[in-house]
């Protein structure tokens, strides 16, 4: 399974560097991609990452998992991208997994995508996290979309994933090589 990690201007660094390591650690295959025309891609707090592609240059593959990191105005960004927003409506409609941290589940909620599933956001935003119920923990799988509380949770959060996706034993090793508590 495949990895897409969308980058868009002012995204939260550790959100999205935190779990591309994890998810590298695991073996899996991860592209970062940026949804701006250029593969440089600027965080909030000034960090430039060379994304590995721009969204316009691919055809995203079945089988995959889509991955937002928050951050303002990253999140934003992310939500005012119509072809972002059309791709992960195709990918909850074939039932295929999406993941989002911190500002950026906003974007599955306005889609409509936790209708009744439990998820989290980074304290704010819950208004907009259009019929979900609200859950007090740091990191929650609904079916298969994943959301996770802020940049605290970023390694919980990607650990979560690697559990579901390569196995436990395999996230346990990843936390032990890391020394996570």
């Amino acid at each position: 399974m495949k990895i897409y990690v969308f980058l868009a201007e002012g995204f939260e660094e550790l959100e999205a560097i935190a779990p591309i390591d994890v998810f590298r650690r695991a073996e899996l295959e991860v592209l970062t991609v940026s949804i701006t025309d250029k593969k440089e891609v600027t965080g909030a707090h000034g960090i430039t990452v060379l994304a590995d592609t721009i969204f316009a240059d691919n055809s995203f593959e079945e089988d995959s998992l889509l991955f937002l990191p928050g951050g303002m105005p990253g999140t934003t960004n992310l939500d005012n991208h119509t072809g972002l927003k059309t791709l992960i409506k195709k990918h909850a409609d074939s039932k295929q997994k999406l993941a989002a941290i911190c500002a950026a589940p906003l974007v599955f909620g306005k889609l409509g995508l936790l209708q009744g599933k439990d998820a989290i956001c980074y304290p704010g935003f819950e208004s907009q996290l259009n019929g979900a119920h609200l859950s007090s923990q740091l990191c929650v799988k609904a079916d298969t979309v994943y959301t996770a509380k802020a940049a605290g949770a970023a390694l919980e959060f990607a650990l979560m994933l690697v559990a579901d996706l390569k196995g436990k034993d395999t996230a346990q090793s990843i936390r032990a090589a890391m020394f996570i508590a």
